[in-house]
């Protein structure tokens, strides 16, 4: 045909210039996009083929292959797939966003109404799942070249064609001398990115986005050395022959196929991990968005895991084809724990495939796999007990966040959740229904206690009475239940009340009448005494009372039903947070003998004395449940004097 200079079609000017300079956000983008319109052309070839075998009378191997040119710093991506003529030349490449893949998937669309498939996806059953959809992937090219050359011959026809542009606004069309069917893309590199022209950066690039792409993509070096021996050309001929991907994607093998070590190698791949996966989950997502899954739980947790900056989420795929890590918008943050990867052939993204576009579509995806790992937590709770333990050893801290974070799951999380308590053993945890099971038949609520360390939160005096009563009490001690207080409220009806906190009863109804009739009288007893304490401790305490709580201690101290725990205030302060001070009550055991002879000699005794043993009674409230004295010399010295009587 005569050569043709024709000019771009697109409302405007810049268009192309905005596709090729704002578009991306990486320029080795182009190599997975031209790689992807490779597949593509294959896909649509295989196809077209099923009801017009003379397509394929060459018997093709289908492949796509990747050539470098040092010499003339040319870079060619070729496939043997369909190919184009004149027309679809013009069409698909001299008007911009006009892709031959979407009319591709239009014209599949139109013929369900005849041939019957799948309506929903609005393709006949049996049709390939294709990656290009908005036919501006090819113009990345431009990112690096600054001309490029593009040679086709369409199969069943005999003549080919070629397309050239430096992007300067035209492009020509003329006869080509492409002799077999498919395309080739050559680019003309621009002189600051040759590193293209290596083939370990084109095979780095090739593992990162296109591993898993269904054809094998080969590097040939058109410059091999000219003094080259025949053993290191048949050396490198055999180099060259070797797929850079593996075109293998486990996630689209059923289970049965596949073995645990390919599980494990392909964990290890994804992750950088020394060790296989603790749980690998593999799964399919069916309905309004269809997407396929393979998620894997670690055996440990990694040190970055409460790092603010810890790269998180799953690796996202469209069709094989790699978009990005860490996308952390497929993963709720409570299980930023779990690797894995996505590929969806349905999943909309904007004309770059970098930028997610339908949020309404991720949210499905990301509640699909949420439903799906809570599901295995919840099967491998019941059918193995100590793996679920190793298991929330390491990650229980972080699964507690999903109760104050995600409401739609907050009850599945609560059934998850494990806690020590007062009266099981050290290291031992219980489910929260086992606890509540395991309650008297007096005990209407649940109890808990906060406290920095589990030691500190066993010896409370504050469980004293709780466990007179035969009431357990839950230990909560990792940082993060201090926050679930807000959320953590109930949990199979029945409220979680902390006993260190505010007014707490335990028994029978006639016990606790009993035992509020003992303390009022004891109140009236005692009221001088208490008048003075509160008088001596009035910069630390806002009341001094007779104490519920207590059969053993002299005293302890609590809090105001809503204020906040003193661990959760230690540690607010070790942020530099501003936390405004917030004086407790001194709750004191009347039976006890200590309380008895301080009462006795509150009349007797000088008033110094008296303040310096209330003072050291209130250090003695403070230790004991795990908190720093106000006066630590003062504290010693009052000490040595007691040990010296």
């Amino acid at each position: 045909m005569e050569k043709k200079t024709n000019q771009f079609k697109a409302e405007i000017a810049e268009m192309l210039d905005l596709v090729v300079n704002s578009l991306y956000s990486k320029k080795e983008i182009f190599l997975r996009e031209l790689v992807s319109n490779a597949s593509d052309a294959i896909d649509r070839a295989k196809f077209l083929s099923l009801t017009d075998k003379s397509l394929i009378a060459d018997n093709p191997e289908w492949k796509i292959q990747i050539a470098a040119n040092r010499d003339a710093k040319t870079l060619m991506i070729s496939d043997n797939g369909t190919g184009m003529d004149a027309a679809e030349l013009e069409q698909n490449l001299g008007t911009i966003a006009s892709s031959g893949t979407k009319k591709f998937r239009e014209m599949l669309a139109k013929q369900v109404e005849v041939e019957g498939g799948d309506g929903e996806k609005g393709v006949p059953g049996g049709a390939p799942e294709l990656i290009g959809q908005f036919g501006v992937g090819f113009y990345a090219a431009f990112m690096v070249a600054d001309k490029v050359t593009v040679e086709t011959l369409k199969r069943g026809t005999a003549t080919s064609y070629k397309w050239e542009s430096d992007m300067s606004g035209s492009y020509t069309i003329s006869d080509g001398d492409r002799d077999f069917p498919g395309t080739s893309i050559t680019l003309h590199l621009r002189d600051d990115q040759l590193e293209y022209l290596d083939k370990w950066r084109v095979s780095e690039l090739i593992k990162k986005y296109s591993d898993f792409i269904a054809y094998p993509v080969t590097f040939k070096d058109l410059n091999p050395p000219a003094d080259e021996k025949d053993e290191d050309k048949k050396r490198r001929e055999e180099d060259e022959a070797k797929p850079l991907n593996t075109m293998v994607a486990l996630w689209k093998r059923t289970k049965k196929d596949v073995k645990q070590e390919e599980y494990d190698e392909f964990y290890k791949h994804l992750t950088h991990d020394w060790d296989g996966p603790f749980e690998t989950i593999p799964f399919s997502g069916e309905g309004a968005v269809e997407f396929k899954a393979l998620l894997f739980l670690p055996k440990k947790a990694s040190m970055d895991l409460f790092m603010p900056q810890q790269k998180r989420g799953l690796s996202l795929y469209v069709r094989n084809v790699f978009i990005g890590d860490d996308i952390e918008m497929l993963l709720p943050s409570y299980l930023r724990f779990v690797k894995g990867v996505v590929d969806s052939a349905d999943l909309p993204l904007n004309v770059s495939r970098e930028m997610l576009q339908d949020d309404a579509v991720i949210q499905k995806i990301k509640t699909a796999v949420t439903k799906k790992i809570l599901s295995t937590l919840e099967d491998l709770k019941k059918k193995d007990a100590a793996k679920y333990d190793e298991f929330y050893t390491n990650f229980g801290t972080v699964l507690k966040e999903g109760v104050h974070t995600d409401w739609s799951e907050a009850d599945r999380l609560k059934k998850l959740l494990k806690y020590p308590t007062a009266r099981g053993e050290a290291g031992k945890r219980v489910f929260l229904e086992d606890y509540v099971k395991d309650m008297p038949s007096t005990q209407k609520d649940i109890y808990y206690i906060t406290a920095e360390r589990e030691a500190d939160a066993r010896k409370s005096p504050v469980l004293e009475s709780a466990r007179q009563h035969g009431c357990d009490v839950l230990l909560w001690c990792d940082p993060v239940d201090e926050y679930l207080t807000e959320s953590l409220r109930d949990f199979d009806g029945k409220k979680f009340v902390d006993v260190s906190k505010g007014d707490v009863a335990f028994g029978s109804e006639d016990e606790q009448k009993a035992a509020k009739d003992a303390n009022e009288k004891a109140s009236a007893e005692l009221k001088p005494f208490l008048e003075s304490v509160k008088k001596v401790l009035e910069a630390n305490v806002s009341d001094v009372r007779v104490s519920t709580r207590l059969t053993d201690s002299p005293c302890c101290l609590v809090q105001q039903e809503h204020a906040m725990p003193p661990s959760m205030v230690r540690m607010m302060r070790a942020m530099n947070q501003q936390v405004p001070d917030e004086k407790r009550i001194l709750e004191i055991n009347a039976a006890h003998p200590l309380i008895k002879k301080l009462a006795d000699l509150h009349s007797s005794t000088s008033t110094s004395d008296f303040n310096s043993d209330i003072a050291f009674l209130y250090d003695a409230a403070l230790i004991a449940e795990g908190s720093p004295v106000t006066d630590g010399a003062r504290f010693a010295k009052k000490l040595a004097e007691l040990m010296l009587k």
